[in-house]
């Protein structure tokens, strides 16, 4: 059980975060919803706790404001939490955008990788230092199997020189996988483990600005439900890897359906990893 534990899941007010965000509750973890829009997350934290009545001995729910897309909310949202939270057990990089219209973030970053990768950067590190202090403690990154399919380009990060919506969302995903393995080298001997994971095809509204012609959205609509896991079923790695004691002292791995997975080498790459960081570091003004 993860009573008195809390648990922070960014992105909880839909798709595979709501549903991991509920399953946590059920599990009677102190769960913070992290998201964007307050009236989505009250109206989500509302739904999860209706669910959660019926059953004995829930744990506790609450929604903080954090916009991932600007750093200055990033900073604010840690700022209240390492003000008012003692402990932090697990945070889970959940949120994310996918194959949006080109768009930039507040701070000027193309908004996948702003997103995806940089806003999640600044979050953790952030949040570090009370995770270590409740140690042991779990950092969870959902990441995708279409990290495949990415590449990371150090010389226009920010898709300046052109831009395709499935090729920047595969670079935010495959900066996910590099991120988890520097970070676990960064965390050995910590207590605070980080492992990523690979959802599988959810049922989400995440694919909202992919156009499908209304004579075949039936017809996709039949084949998501015959073919897609529902959230619940995305969810339940990101549940194993915050709370099973199987994955205790695991590091740095990433798991699909709660296996652990064979990474290409591109997704291993300890220079890229460390270059990236170098990076992120600089892109979100971590460094002096």
């Amino acid at each position: 059980m993860m009573r008195g534990k809390t648990v922070i899941v960014t992105g909880a007010n839909s798709g595979i975060g709501k549903a991991t965000a509920a399953e946590l509750l059920r599990r009677e973890a102190r769960v913070i919803m992290a998201c964007r829009s307050r009236e989505r997350a009250e109206s989500a934290a509302q739904e999860i706790r209706q669910q959660a009545v019926s059953e004995a001995g829930t744990g506790e729910l609450l929604v903080r404001l954090l916009d991932l897309a600007s750093l200055s909310s990033v900073r604010s949202f840690c700022e209240q939490i390492n003000k008012e939270e003692p402990r932090l057990d697990v945070l889970i990089n959940n949120a994310g955008v996918y194959q949006c219209p080109y768009s930039k973030t507040e701070d000027g970053f193309e908004m996948q990788f702003g997103v995806n990768h940089l806003g999640h950067f600044l979050l953790t590190h952030l949040l570090l230092d009370l995770l270590k202090r409740s140690a042991p403690s779990r950092i969870v990154v959902v990441s995708s199997k279409l990290y495949k399919r990415g590449e990371i380009n150090f010389d226009d990060l920010n898709s300046e020189r052109g831009y395709n919506g499935a090729s920047a969302y595969s670079r935010s995903k495959l900066a996910n996988l590099l991120f988890t393995l520097e970070l676990s080298r960064r965390l050995e001997n910590t207590g605070v483990t980080v492992n990523a994971l690979t959802p599988g095809i959810v049922r989400t509204n995440l694919g909202r600005h992919v156009h499908i012609p209304l004579l075949a959205k039936p017809l996709v609509n039949l084949a998501s439900w015959a073919l897609c896991k529902s959230p619940e079923e995305g969810a339940r790695t990101s549940v194993y890897l915050a709370c099973s004691s199987d994955v205790e002292g695991v590091q740095g791995k990433c798991f699909a359906d709660c296996q652990e997975q064979k990474l290409l080498p591109k997704a291993t790459d300890e220079g890229m990893s460390k270059k990236l960081w170098d990076m992120s570091e600089v892109m979100v003004g971590l460094t002096t």
